[in-house]
């Protein structure tokens, strides 16, 4: 069996997706995906990996993505050129599970749990607006979620007093982005406000609802630790990103000067800055995502690291099905699989449904393993032959 085209689509109405299909001269089909810039993502699959790639087998993942990594790696590896490879190796496992009449979570040793916790990161989606939620309604937000079983939610009350991007740059779902200069200075009055949401599910569901807090990197140590130390009391499960994750000194310094668990995370890519940080002592939750860092091969072995230092992997998702459906096989055949993010604006009647063949089964506030071989979502024919995709072929 060999690779013997390549082709990426990119989705209108998703302007930041792009999916990466494998086909094979058996005619199985394999699907990866990523995430944003996906016009960079789609050249670097094409005159780069396309080559590596074509008259493979699929079988060969680990042979491919050390050939494409060490490629990258020549001129600097961090950005697109893990992007691509990330959705290139997802395919590699859909292509192999099928073959083997098998889901990508036997292949990676088997089955360790048949369903997993998840929270809901609340952004305004589908017919849900839970970023105006945690802002204005937060009791009535978690009193929603624990109503349908899910017992653990996201936020990010701080972002708002953060600095702004100025320019064209798309703006938040709050009208404030959630990425933009670090903030070297948050008054008591700020970190107050902020942490009013958390008072007020506190107050209203008490310890029923996990709280987990993003800080998008929107702080530099100073404002971290005053926020930090702020959130000691309220138990919360972790604060995320507090700070930008480039220096593992620094992380330690945050996770060593207050009680809050940090976790770490998103933006790190491969292996490599993820045992930087673990060197370091600099995380209490391992946060890898599966589309940015490398694939499935890659988050696979970080997974196995965090577990040589006792700590738990939670992996990062707020785009695709593709990632999902990977993220659930990554939490199958791994222990210390914590938890699972999920947007029910993506999945519960949002953009899910009419693209990819299967949605996400979340019952009870858990998602079921998908069982399917392969990967156990595709492109819906109906959506490929709509005219809301482009796709770019290499033969």
């Amino acid at each position: 069996m060999k690779i013997v085209r390549v082709e990426t689509i990119r989705y209108q109405p998703q302007p930041n997706i792009l999916w990466v299909r494998l086909h094979t001269d058996t005619g199985l089909i394999g699907l990866g995906e990523t995430y944003y810039l996906p016009a960079a993502c789609e050249a670097v699959v094409h005159d780069m990996i396309a080559d590596f790639v074509l008259g493979q087998s699929p079988h060969d993942r680990e042979s491919i993505w050390e050939q494409v990594f060490s490629w990258a790696n020549f001129f600097g590896f961090a950005g697109a050129e893990m992007r691509a490879l990330s959705a290139i190796d997802i395919a590699l496992w859909d292509i192999v599970g099928q073959a083997l009449d098998q889901p990508i979570h036997k292949l990676l040793g088997g089955t360790g749990r048949e369903r997993i916790r998840v929270y809901n990161t609340c952004v305004n989606a589908g017919n849900y607006q839970d970023t105006d939620g945690f802002l204005n309604r937060p009791a009535e937000l978690a009193k929603d979620l624990l109503s349908r079983g899910v017992t653990a939610l996201k936020m990010w009350p701080w972002d708002q007093f953060a600095p702004q991007i100025r320019g064209r740059i798309p703006m938040g779902p709050a009208g404030w982005g959630a990425a933009g200069p670090s903030g070297s200075y948050i008054s008591a009055r700020d970190v107050q406000k902020g942490l009013a949401s958390v008072q007020k599910i506190r107050d209203a569901v008490g310890c029923d609802m996990e709280i987990l807090i993003e800080g998008h990197s929107r702080w530099d140590l100073n404002c971290a630790l005053r926020i930090a130390r702020a959130l000691e009391p309220f138990d919360v499960l972790w604060m995320e990103d507090m700070i930008k994750p480039d220096n593992a000194g620094d992380l330690r310094r945050l996770a060593q000067e207050s009680r809050v668990p940090h976790s770490v995370s998103e933006r790190l890519i491969t292996r490599y800055a993820f045992r930087d940080v673990l060197e370091a002592g600099a995380a209490h939750v391992v946060m890898p995502d599966i589309i940015w860092t490398g694939g499935i091969t890659e988050s696979k072995k970080i997974a196995v690291l965090a577990e040589t230092y006792h700590l738990p992997v939670a992996p990062h998702d707020c785009t695709g099905l593709v990632t999902l459906y990977a993220n659930l096989h990554l939490c199958a055949s791994t222990n210390s699989a914590m938890i699972l993010e999920t947007v029910r604006g993506f999945y519960d009647n949002g953009w899910y449904a009419p693209v990819y063949s299967d949605n996400i089964d979340i019952q009870n506030g858990e998602a079921l393993i998908p069982q399917r071989p392969g990967l156990g979502t595709s492109l819906r024919e109906s959506l490929l032959e709509s005219g809301a995709v482009q796709t770019r072929n290499s033969i």
